[in-house]
């Protein structure tokens, strides 16, 4: 868990279709980062489980965890281990989110796409925490329950696994959408020789259009 990541603005920016903005809308995006920096911490937790194969999927026996569909044994096809992942913004954003957005809807709405710049910057965090842990190790793309046809209501099993309830105060709803709003799951498999890039963004999903995170003007971090 690190709090000295800084929310990406220019990325903050893209999420907002301002791309490049200068002028009023940068200012309240830097003045927006500034406020969350000084009010909130993104924290995570991750473990690693070796992988089996079976008829049903990619199996994690110590997490107690079957991925079933061709995503997941297409991106640890060369792996014999993953990592599982949970990041978070925590309860705090979504108060902040919910103060703001009874005062001033343009605020609220600059704060959520930095909040959702912010929580991609943790992964990569985290990400990066994982791959100094395994050096020897490469790493895959690391994709999340509702990414292709990985289902999404793998969800509360995987924050059981993590024990991210008690770690992170991280739970699924009965839609398995994350609560706090600014969380995400992801699995990256750990390999033993090179990994190139296999999924990466909206594009490539084939749940895009009916996705739950989309519909939310958000992103499942991959």
């Amino acid at each position: 868990m690190n709090g000295s990541i800084r929310v990406p603005v220019d990325e903050a920016l893209r999420y907002m279709r301002a791309a490049g903005a200068e002028g009023e809308i940068r200012r309240m995006a830097e003045e927006t980062a500034e406020t969350l920096e000084s009010r909130v911490t993104p924290r995570w937790t991750w473990r690693t489980c070796r992988i089996e194969r079976g008829r049903e999927g990619i199996a994690l026996p110590e997490a107690g965890l079957t991925l079933p569909g061709t995503l997941a044994e297409k991106m640890l096809a060369e792996c014999d281990a993953a990592a599982l992942l949970a990041v978070t913004l925590g309860a705090g954003f979504d108060r902040l989110e919910k103060e703001w957005e009874t005062r001033d809807m343009a605020r609220a709405a600059v704060m959520d796409a930095c909040g959702s710049a912010w929580t991609e910057a943790a992964c990569d965090a985290a990400e990066e925490e994982i791959r100094q842990r395994f050096q020897g190790k490469y790493l895959t793309d690391r994709f999340s329950p509702g990414y292709g046809d990985l289902p999404l209501s793998l969800q509360a099993d995987f924050l059981r696994a993590l024990d991210a309830g008690k770690r992170l105060g991280v739970t699924a709803n009965q839609s398995f959408l994350l609560l706090p709003c600014k969380s995400v799951t992801a699995i990256i498999g750990l390999a033993d020789i090179p990994q190139g890039a296999k999924i990466r963004g909206c594009a490539c999903c084939g749940l895009r259009e009916n996705c739950e995170y989309r519909k939310r003007g958000k992103t499942c971090g991959t």
